[in-house]
């Protein structure tokens, strides 16, 4: 049976977008994220997994500065809305509540009803973790925000479905392989390329970088910049751009990135999911 990679514990978000997007394939939990990549560079599991940003809390930091270091590549993304669960132990009911337990990213989803109801939110490495921790900590006045097959997993009481604070709540995924599977061009299928490059901090780098996309009529989809290069006179940038690298005007606008560019690494190229645009 194949395997497919992912962050947390049994029951966590990443979990059950596995189950939706590869139900035949074995789900195999890792404890960080550098195990979950490096999991599929030892052959331990044919893909993985990752969460790359939430719509209502941002991107997952940790993930850019992984992505240059992996020798991975994006296959495909998935769009998985995400509906949190306040969980607590059976038979305990919500004004027994004085705190709540997530992975950061849950708590900052679940902010305005967090305060509504007045708990402390602690943060912890995951989800399903802080289910599983609540379990084992069998304290009636404390809570866990997870899934709700945490809440089966774990045997927990559901207090509150839809704790999340927007109820279009999604979490974008990207499924990486080490095989750089590229589609083939067809002209009626749109296709997303994700890159990363490196330049230096000198007047107009980034506009010469990017001056190629405009001129060649390629659309940016999203642009990201961190400093993750242990200097800080270079700037590392991950951009989508919506395109094929056979397509002429995309093979033009990525010569250009080149010739200005520190450095480039091609993360794949893959199909767009049929949520994107829809959020």
């Amino acid at each position: 049976m194949k395997k497919v990679a992912y962050q947390g514990v049994y029951g966590a978000y990443s979990h059950l977008a596995c189950d939706h997007i590869f139900p035949d394939y074995e789900a195999v939990a890792c404890k960080s994220f550098d195990d979950t990549l490096f999991f599929v560079e030892d052959d331990k599991a044919d893909i993985a997994l990752i969460p790359m940003e939430n719509s209502t809390a941002g991107r997952v930091e940790e993930i850019y500065r992984l992505l240059p270091k992996m020798k991975l590549y994006i296959i495909e993304e998935h769009f998985e809305p995400v509906n949190h669960c306040l969980l607590a132990l059976p038979e305990v009911a919500l004004e027994d509540i004085k705190s709540v337990s997530s992975h950061p990213q849950a708590l900052a989803q679940c902010k305005n009803h967090i305060e509504k109801y007045n708990l402390d939110a602690i943060a912890k490495f995951d989800t399903a973790g802080s289910a599983e921790e609540l379990l084992s900590l069998q304290d009636k006045t404390h809570a866990a925000i997870a899934s709700s097959l945490a809440a089966k997993i774990y045997n927990l009481n559901i207090l509150k479905e839809g704790f999340q604070d927007l109820k279009n709540n999604t979490t974008r995924f990207l499924v990486v392989s080490k095989q750089h599977c590229i589609p083939h061009f067809e002209s009626s299928n749109r296709y997303i390329t994700s890159i990363i490059f490196e330049v230096g901090n000198i007047p107009a780098a980034l506009y010469k970088v990017l001056g190629g996309f405009a001129t060649n009529g390629v659309n940016i989809i999203k642009i990201e910049s961190y400093a993750d290069t242990g200097t800080l006179t270079i700037s590392r940038f991950h951009i989508d751009i919506d395109g094929h690298p056979e397509q002429e005007n995309v093979k033009n606008a990525l010569k250009e990135l080149a010739y200005f560019a520190n450095s480039v690494k091609m993360l794949g190229t893959y199909i767009p999911h049929p949520m994107r645009g829809l959020l």
